[in-house]
């Protein structure tokens, strides 16, 4: 191709056109949901333009206070609620808020809207002050609160698989949005010169098999010992690799377009798990299931888990099927002998 040929290359297709265009194939589609995550990739735009000039300004480090999670607050922790609240406000398609960065619902007073957001605005925050990959996670229900009334806590405690939409920005060396609305996963990578995300990665789909571990090795000597076992044995067996940044959403999809798996086991600390069930383990369980994944708790998939509080924490295995089936079925029968020993001890 010669120099003067790829001046002439299309740009592509851009991610409202898209949205346009998968609309226009449901029949009673009224635009409600593609203003939605229009009204999200719009408050991803602010954010990785923050993002990127963080170290010319002062919104790196600690805000000095903790949130609902009892976790500090990142100065851009707080920018990013603020941006994104903003922008489902003002966009008027949602009725209320869930995020990581606030104890309860947040109430938009656009009552007539038909849809809930979780979120957690900006994970992995904390590795911004050095360069690394973070992200935005969503997911979107239609409300079952009655149409005219604000949002209730049932809207965001139906359960994984009735989410009608989930997806994730990732902020690093080119800024990416992915999302499913239950019919494939897709990919927009943004153009800066333009303003634009444009369609990169068509029905994204994650290998079956991989040789990729992401675990925080830190707790290893807190994981159960089925758990050790398959690490050991992915070392052993498929040469595999520990890749683990500590930023969710860099290491999902890593392992997302190479195949691998993500493992978050309970620890003393956080026995029930660390990840937040509803905006961080149901959006990324239901892209999986999307893209021919798997993602469970070590006893049902994630998307089984019942919700009973709106800020739940969970274990979560996610990744290529392989590896979470061979995984799944070591705490099974770990879980058996455990729960077998019991009895025989209360007997």
């Amino acid at each position: 191709m010669t120099a003067e040929s790829t001046l002439a290359l299309p740009v592509g297709t851009t991610l409202d056109r898209f949205i346009m265009r998968q609309q226009e194939a449901f029949a009673f589609a009224k635009g409600e949901l593609s203003q939605l995550l229009r009204d999200i990739a719009l408050a991803s735009k602010i954010i990785g333009r923050e993002i990127n000039r963080a170290g010319l300004t002062d919104i790196t480090g600690a805000l000095g206070r903790e949130n609902v999670q009892g976790e500090s607050q990142q100065k851009l922790d707080v920018i990013a609620n603020i941006r994104f609240k903003r922008a489902l406000v003002n966009g008027g398609e949602v009725c209320g808020i869930l995020s990581e960065e606030e104890d309860d619902i947040i109430q938009t007073g656009n009552n007539n809207a038909k849809y809930v957001v979780a979120m957690d605005p900006l994970d992995g925050s904390s590795n911004i002050d050095v360069n690394v990959s973070i992200g935005t996670i969503f997911s979107i229900y239609r409300r079952v609160s009655p149409i005219g009334t604000p949002a209730t806590l049932e809207d965001f405690m139906q359960g994984g698989r009735k989410q009608v939409a989930a997806g994730y920005i990732l902020y690093g060396s080119s800024t990416v949005m992915v999302y499913t609305t239950g019919k494939g996963v897709n990919c927009f990578t943004y153009e800066n010169s333009l303003g634009e995300y444009f369609f990169s990665h068509a029905d994204m789909e994650m290998p079956t098999t991989g040789k990729i571990y992401s675990i925080n090795d830190a707790y290893y000597d807190e994981f159960a010992e089925p758990i050790k076992s398959f690490i050991g044995d992915m070392r052993k067996t498929s040469g595999a690799m520990a890749r683990y940044i500590g930023s969710l959403v860099g290491d999902f999809h890593r392992n997302l377009l190479k195949g691998g798996i993500y493992l978050y086991p309970p620890t003393r600390k956080a026995q029930d798990g660390k990840l937040r069930l509803l905006y961080e383990c149901y959006p990324l369980a239901m892209i999986t299931e999307q893209a021919g994944g798997k993602a469970t708790n070590g006893i049902c998939p994630i998307l089984d888990v019942e919700p009973t509080q709106i800020h739940q924490r969970s274990a979560i295995y996610v990744g290529s099927s392989e590896l979470v089936d061979d995984l799944d079925s070591r705490l099974a029968a770990y879980h058996e002998s455990v729960s077998r020993q019991l009895n025989e001890t209360i007997v």
